[in-house]
């Protein structure tokens, strides 16, 4: 059996180092750092150093769009950038009317989302495509594309694109007037097909403003102005189906010269050769067999060209 004197002893060093322990545990919690099972497990707050980044407006990068990759004044206002192992960059674009990207290709695609305004987009080679407020393009990688604002309105679109190497996009050359127009380049249709001027180049004159600007200089504003300018660009619909609804009429009234410059423009907006042939061929049990046959021998002129 221990002496009272041991005993004793014992249960002084055992309450000594439950002092000592408490006064450490108190420490700890006045210094933020107490040790707790929480603390120590793996679901524990990480350390400062990872954090939610939260940038506000006014700390974003806002810059202008470099003359050698865009016609035109664009505005680019910085929303991400990759950050390893991250390779996601992005910023919101505005383009003021007319202006518009230079031809250009995405290692890994792109994906552009239409926040405002009216835009257009094409792929090399493809139809041009009209875009709007909520309207999402995605462009696949290495494919050669451009895209911008229509003349007479702005457009905001936001630009998403991944990063391969460090890089995310490879400029190419610039716009033609005709391209920007939606002419093709070298095609007779561009000698007959009404566009308008761009902001980009002023001096160059419309169609209209070349076929009658001279002897009938309002009718050809107004044609620039209200019917191209305005009753072309109304949402209500896409220039596929207005151009599908004016070859139609052209063809019931019989108008060949007006239908020449129209199946050229159709082709522009999206429409194929033989849906145009198609609509030719109804046309006739509703206008008249006459009138399908000269908008028949018209499409073959206007197809056969060059």
């Amino acid at each position: 059996m221990k002496s009272v004197a041991a005993t004793f002893a014992t249960m002084s060093a055992a309450m000594v180092a439950a002092v000592v322990l408490s006064l450490s545990a108190c420490a700890q919690t006045r210094t933020g750092v107490a040790m707790t099972p929480a603390a120590l497990s793996s679901t524990a707050a990480p350390p400062s150093s990872t954090v939610v980044n939260l940038t506000r407006r006014e700390e974003r990068a806002v810059f202008d769009g470099s003359p050698d990759n865009f016609t035109g004044r664009v505005r680019v206002e910085m929303l991400l950038t990759a950050h390893s192992p991250d390779r996601t960059s992005g910023g919101s674009v505005t383009f003021e009317p007319g202006a518009h990207t230079a031809w250009h290709t995405h290692p890994l695609g792109q994906t552009l989302i239409v926040t405002s305004g009216v835009g257009r987009v094409q792929f090399w080679g493809g139809p041009m495509r009209e875009m709007r407020l909520g309207d999402v393009v995605w462009i696949p990688a290495n494919v050669k594309h451009w895209h911008g604002a229509v003349p007479k309105t702005s457009m905001t679109h936001i630009a998403i694109a991944e990063q391969l190497d460090g890089q995310s996009v490879a400029w190419l050359e610039k716009l033609s007037v005709a391209q920007y127009a939606g002419t093709p380049e070298g095609a007779a249709a561009a000698a007959t097909a009404v566009t308008m001027p761009t902001p980009a180049n002023p001096a160059q004159p419309s169609r209209a403003q070349q076929l009658f600007g001279d002897v009938a200089p309002g009718l050809a504003q107004l044609t620039d102005d209200v019917l191209f300018g305005n009753v072309w660009m109304r949402p209500g619909l896409s220039k596929r189906d207005r151009s599908l609804i004016t070859v139609s009429a052209l063809v019931a009234m019989n108008r060949p010269d007006q239908l020449r410059s129209h199946l050229a423009l159709a082709q522009q907006n999206g429409l194929t050769q033989e849906e145009l042939v198609e609509a030719i061929t109804h046309l006739a049990f509703y206008a008249g067999w006459p009138s399908a046959v000269s908008g028949a021998l018209v499409a073959k002129e206007v197809f056969k060209a060059p």
